[in-house]
């Protein structure tokens, strides 16, 4: 029934965000008018910088770039993800996956296990050692130095630091989270976003489509058995594929600490050449035996990961929900294993701006909306789920949404 509740809220809005853009012509509620133009910058690489000079009046974006604002002082967080309206619907909201090719998945199907449970134990590390964390996501990305984008620069692990903790990291793969992942299934396909398999599907058939738990399954049983398979040694190299993203922070702990995970739970990611900052090649190490060469992949965006996994050039990835959505509606033959993280998104305005939270950024909105200049905020693609969050708050919120 919640969900139900729940599904039927979030149509509503999809009907009247298409509305507002133009898509569909039927009468729904109406709204004072005020519009609010959504850019997309693809990727959230541009926004800071936009945001400095004041071509554009805020941005919603993932962590670490919406602490990035406060920190070096352009802006300030209006909203975090989870706050924004509809009032509880972002709550836990679903970001980051594990998801694998199923021909990989049924051939070597003990392998998978082990990546699933090293992706379980680096997470819980994650959540308990939070600044240790934050230090190796910081010399991942940039070297402990600064993120800088253009005039815009600021210390990674002060801003890791304070990002790493508005993110929860989560491995289980509930119904309940299932059910959240579906809710954007049936967003993007009511935008317009998907065309094939999932597009009219069931929610029982979108659920065969997109998940394959019994991996987490497995490797849940063997950590708490204590006792983890050694899988049969592979005869190619695995491509695992990641963004450049303290949401995959459990990968990159996974590897910087494959010794303490090699002798805590027998498994490892162990680097070739361990003195790298950021190393490519590595080991699958399982109860001391290596079971596989893996070679990482970095994408530009999870677009691009997927399409890697389409031609098989990787076989497993931590990537972002929405373009693992996709791929599979296009047909694209993976499963998503278990989430990453749910949350770790949010709304940052100009520092100069007259807001604090979700409701004085709407009122300001209004205002600039009847002074004749609407604000402009960026989003970093369509579709994402921060352009779909952002889009159901403005209407939530009386305000009408215009792509620019």
């Amino acid at each position: 029934m919640a969900k139900k509740m729940l599904a039927a809220v979030l149509l509503f809005g999809l009907a009247a965000i298409l509305l507002a853009t133009g898509c569909v012509s039927e009468e729904t509620p109406k709204t004072d008018g005020a519009e609010v133009g959504i850019t997309y910058t693809q990727g959230v690489g541009p926004m800071p910088m936009l945001l400095s000079t004041g071509e554009i009046d805020g941005y919603i974006a993932w962590q670490p770039t919406v602490e990035v604002a406060p920190m070096s002082g352009i802006g300030k967080v209006a909203s975090y993800s989870q706050d924004l309206p509809p009032e509880g619907m972002w709550k836990d909201h679903s970001c980051c996956v594990i998801i694998a090719r199923d021909d990989f998945t049924a051939e070597h199907r003990d392998v998978v296990n082990v990546i699933s449970a090293l992706g379980i134990v680096s997470n819980q590390y994650v959540k308990e050692h939070q600044d240790e964390s934050a230090e190796i996501v910081a010399d991942w990305l940039v070297g402990k130095g600064n993120f800088t984008y253009g005039d815009v620069s600021v210390n990674s692990v002060d801003v890791l630091e304070q990002a790493i903790p508005t993110i929860k990291f989560t491995s289980e793969p509930s119904e309940k989270w299932q059910d959240g992942v579906g809710l954007f299934v049936d967003a993007q396909a009511d935008l317009g976003y998907l065309t094939g398999s999932l597009k009219n599907a069931t929610p029982e058939e979108q659920k065969a489509l997109l998940f394959n738990t019994q991996p987490y399954d497995d490797a849940k049983a063997m950590l708490d058995a204590g006792k983890i398979a050694t899988p049969k040694k592979l005869d190619k190299p695995l491509g695992i594929g990641y963004l450049m993203s303290d949401h995959h922070a459990s990968l990159f702990v996974a590897i910087k600490k494959w010794d303490y995970f090699e002798k805590t739970y027998g498994i490892a990611l162990k680097p070739v050449d361990p003195t790298q900052t950021r190393p490519e090649n590595l080991e699958l190490i399982v109860n001391g035996e290596k079971v596989a060469d893996v070679t990482l992949v970095s994408g530009a965006a999870g677009p691009a990961l997927m399409q890697l996994a389409a031609t098989n050039n990787i076989q497993m990835a931590w990537v972002g929900a929405p373009p693992a959505i996709s791929a599979i509606d296009k047909g694209t033959p993976i499963k998503i294993l278990q989430p990453v993280n749910t949350e770790g998104s949010g709304l940052v305005v100009a520092a100069s701006a007259p807001v604090n939270d979700w409701p004085s950024f709407a009122e300001w909105a209004k205002t600039r909306a009847a002074e004749g200049k609407p604000l402009k905020i960026a989003a970093p693609l369509k579709g994402s789920i921060q352009d779909v969050m952002l889009k159901f708050a403005l209407k939530d919120s009386g305000l009408v949404v215009k792509e620019v």
